[in-house]
């Protein structure tokens, strides 16, 4: 039984004897008739003998040893199907059947994000909806991401992410956990679908950057169409809704180094269920690189109707434009880059955009961010961004215009 084991398992390995060292066991020297397969074997980890130095060829070998050795061979890729259906129980009995749990477990990702943020906000003519002024402060928090994307079958995943954001600033350690994203991709014939609760990124975030419950179907490779429909729902609060339906499309094409799109989206009850207030948006951008740089502009118009004359009657169209250089790359040490952005938006085309800048949400706003990122190590990432924008309307306290000046700093870890 050891000899004929000995010999399936050397051919199975298909490993030559002289790569290794010579007589790894005392009671197995040159010459012997079993010494090429045995030193196989044992160079590969396959077979270790009785720590005393010996093989112990002679000695008759329970089912358990024999099951042992089918499993090295097993994880080192030999073919030994035949001895593995053989001894099927005693690798059951082993543990070998975790094997095929270990495949599944491939099917399942996690990864993660860890993110330190401190602002210093420098406020003017800011009014709550009490009236009370807003001042000056600053703010810091830690926002934990986790990740989780599991392989349905070959054309769909399931994603989701919980998240924990910790107010630094708040002696009281005010901190909130929620399931913030959960959703599925896949593709039905050659559509692209994405369904659940996942991030909507509209118009490149000029329009909308933020969670939705809903579908997004994507078709097309260099000229690419998107429909989309469901409800926005605001991620930093649960309660908090922005649009109870919305519904539109866009375009996008490259021709060469030109990108082009062009959209239209109908947002319904802006603000909570039956709020009457609607607005239809559409939007026209284009972009280009040269170089390390990329230039990117887009125009957009919006059609508020309903219950609010002051947002019915607010700025209807706005543009932005951005310029980038290079960027930092996570898995790059030493890689950075340089952004800037000038936005001149009225208060119907936005709902919640993509800026980490004051944006004064049903107001309008301009002003412009300009900022560097630089990979300190692999997968960590520091960003330092200056913002300094306007509210487009006057405030009903003191007649004036809004401010916010923020110096946005942070370090994020990815894992």
């Amino acid at each position: 039984m050891k000899k004929s084991l000995v010999l399936a398992m050397a051919m199975a390995l298909g490993v030559t004897a002289s790569a290794y060292a010579a007589n790894p066991f005392s009671d197995v020297p040159a010459g012997h008739w079993a010494y090429d397969s045995v030193n196989k074997l044992a160079a590969a980890g396959i077979v270790d003998g009785y720590g005393n130095g010996t093989f112990g060829g002679d000695r008759l070998m329970t089912r358990y040893e024999m099951a042992q050795i089918v499993a090295k061979a097993m994880a080192k890729g030999a073919n030994v199907d035949r001895l593995a259906a053989e001894f099927a129980d005693e690798l059951d009995s082993l543990g070998v059947r975790v094997a095929a749990l270990e495949k599944k477990s491939d099917n399942v990702k996690i990864t993660g994000e860890v993110r330190a943020r401190y602002q210093d906000l420098d406020y003017k003519h800011l009014y709550d909806g009490d009236g009370k002024k807003v001042n000056t402060s600053s703010a810091a928090d830690l926002r934990s991401r986790i990740w989780i994307t599991g392989q349905v079958n070959e054309d769909w995943t399931y994603t989701g992410m919980i998240e924990n954001v910790q107010n630094l600033r708040d002696n009281e350690g005010n901190e909130d956990t929620n399931f913030q994203r959960a959703y599925v991709q896949g593709k039905l014939g050659g559509m692209a679908v994405t369904a659940g609760r996942y991030n909507e990124f509209l118009a490149n975030g000029n329009i909308y950057d933020d969670r939705a419950d809903g579908v997004a179907l994507t078709y097309g490779d260099k000229v690419k169409v998107m429909l989309a429909a469901g409800k926005a729902n605001s991620s930093t609060d649960a309660d908090e809704q922005v649009a109870n339906s919305y519904a539109g499309g866009e375009v996008a094409a490259d021709f060469g180094a030109i990108n082009a799109t062009a959209g239209y989206y109908n947002f319904k009850d802006i603000a909570g269920n039956h709020s009457g207030i609607d607005n239809a948006i559409w939007f026209v951008g284009a972009g280009t690189t040269f170089g390390d740089f990329a230039l990117n502009g887009m125009y957009l118009k919006g059609d508020a109707s309903g219950n609010n004359a002051e947002y019915n009657k607010s700025d209807d169209d706005g543009w932005t434009v951005g310029l980038n250089w290079k960027g930092a790359e996570a898995a790059e040490k030493g890689t950075w880059g340089l952004f800037a952005n000038y936005y001149d938006q009225g208060a119907q085309t936005y709902l919640a955009h993509t800026t980490d800048a004051e944006s004064f949400v049903g107001e309008g706003f301009k002003g412009y961010g300009v900022g560097a990122n630089y990979t300190v190590a692999k997968n960590i990432v520091a960003t330092v961004a200056y913002y300094d924008t306007e509210s487009k309307s006057k405030n009903e306290v003191d007649g004036k215009k809004s401010e916010a000046k923020i110096i946005w700093t942070d370090l994020t870890f990815t894992f």
